[in-house]
């Protein structure tokens, strides 16, 4: 009897001892920071304004020249897109971000848009992050594929990225539709074409990702 007692008191130590060393490797997997997510934080705030600023600028000359007849083309980088973020966004458009989200930041690639945040709710202290693929499906139809998404080192589940992800273009009210590339979601966005009094169209016809950097470029008939 008291062997069997035994047993059973070293089964229940080795369970809660496994239990206990997963729980610690959770917590830390949970704790994990990409090191693009890092690296963006490493900027002094003076520069940070001054990207900010070309960010807007780029944009504003980008608004401005689809209103006009011919080509026009633009290009952000990610340390613009970052300054923006960590700016620009936080003095005038907080309230784009949920109360659990902040801290917005980016990295890219030639092959993928990486997409992190800070996210806290509770006792939950984790950084969120979207690797994602970003290309142009035709004109004024951009595919967004979805290559995985974390919470710190741990997988998160694709099903509740996926349906965010539709609820911010439903507030943007363009037209989305999925389809899958070798098991991997994939969301076709169409931009609608802007028209004004002039009857003009305006056509997004290249968006090419490069080294810290993005390119669009478009004509407008």
């Amino acid at each position: 009897m008291r062997r069997w007692l035994k047993i059973v008191v070293w089964t229940v130590a080795a369970v809660l001892l496994l239990a206990g060393v997963a729980g610690v490797a959770l917590y830390r997997a949970a704790g994990h920071v990409p090191e693009f997510y890092q690296q963006a934080f490493n900027v002094e705030p003076a520069q940070q304004q001054a990207a900010s600023e070309v960010m807007i600028k780029r944009a504003t000359d980008l608004a401005s020249d689809v209103q006009k007849s011919g080509p026009w083309q633009a290009t952000f980088t990610a340390a613009e897109v970052n300054g923006w973020l960590a700016v620009d966004l936080v003095k005038n458009h907080a309230g784009m971000l949920p109360g659990t989200i902040s801290d917005p930041r980016v990295a890219i690639t030639p092959e993928a848009v990486d997409v992190a945040c800070r996210y806290r709710d509770g006792r939950i202290n984790t950084v969120l992050s979207l690797s994602v693929d970003v290309y142009l499906e035709g004109p004024n139809v951009v595919a967004v594929r979805v290559r995985r998404a974390r919470a710190g080192a741990l997988p998160l589940p694709l099903d509740d990225v996926l349906k965010q992800i539709a609820r911010a273009t439903d507030r943007l009210e363009w037209r989305i539709e999925w389809r899958q590339a070798d098991g991997d979601p994939v969301a076709l966005v169409s931009i609608p074409p802007p028209r004004d009094k002039h009857r003009r169209v305006m056509q997004l016809e290249t968006l090419r990702l490069g080294n810290c950097e993005i390119h669009v470029a478009g004509t407008t008939k």
